[in-house]
């Protein structure tokens, strides 16, 4: 038993261990990465099974009248209170100051809500505006049709073609390019889940050209990151 939970520990480690990046070969490092990707789905779904199994049991040991597994609630207390030297300091209420949720929420637009004046009596008097702000997001396409002027020097031999702004490049705008790094970096997102996600925002990009952009596009990232330690090592007084 001890073996196994030895066991069921190491192998996330070792997982996490396991970077595609370095396998030189394209075609495996894309076959390592399916790989990984199914292995991480059927963990959490093992995980997932193993926790509804609990919860039947217990309920099982319940209806039987025994005890189920103990729910044990961490020890948040971080550190001994002060004691109080009289009884109306023990009693005295602590002063609760709320602050403002709203303050680092940027306002996108503002609307004015029409009231029906059919429904207002005849002495309503205008008094303002209360405000009330809602957060939303959106998510949806940005398809752009770019025509792209076209010129042939018949001197020259030579056609000349606009090129596309900046960050264009390919079949992909910025926009979803940092989303899907934004996922996958940063929400752990799998490659799977992340096609099913575009798929369902209306965006169609295979599998092949998201690995690529995952893995083989990435010496900008490598550049910035190279900045940013020289620099961070630059300020720190010991290196």
């Amino acid at each position: 038993m001890t073996q196994k939970h030895e066991s069921e520990k190491l192998v996330p480690q070792l997982l996490q261990n396991i970077d595609p990046r370095e396998i030189a070969d394209p075609s495996m490092r894309q076959t390592i990465e399916i790989l990984l990707n199914f292995i991480e789905e059927l963990n959490s779904k093992v995980k997932r099974l193993e926790e509804e199994n609990q919860k039947l049991q217990d309920e099982i040991n319940r209806l039987k009248g025994e005890d189920g597994k103990p729910d044990i609630k961490a020890n948040k207390t971080k550190g001994f209170k002060k004691d109080h030297s009289s009884e109306k300091e023990r009693k005295a209420p602590k002063e609760h100051t709320k602050s403002s949720k709203n303050v680092n929420i940027t306002i996108d637009r503002k609307e004015i809500l029409p009231y029906p004046k059919s429904e207002l009596p005849p002495d309503a008097e205008f008094k303002g505006y209360e405000e009330v702000i809602v957060q939303d997001i959106l998510l949806k396409t940005d398809n752009v049709l770019f025509l792209k002027p076209k010129y042939y020097s018949p001197s020259e031999g030579k056609t000349y073609l606009a090129p596309l702004p900046a960050g264009y490049d390919g079949e992909f705008g910025p926009g979803v390019k940092a989303l899907v790094l934004s996922l996958y970096y940063g929400a752990n997102m799998t490659q799977g889940k992340l096609l099913e996600f575009l798929e369902d925002i209306g965006i169609s990009m295979s599998a092949g050209y998201l690995s690529n952009l995952l893995i083989k596009k990435t010496e900008d990232f490598e550049i910035e990151l190279n900045e940013v330690y020289i620099e961070g090592l630059a300020r720190a007084p010991v290196q």
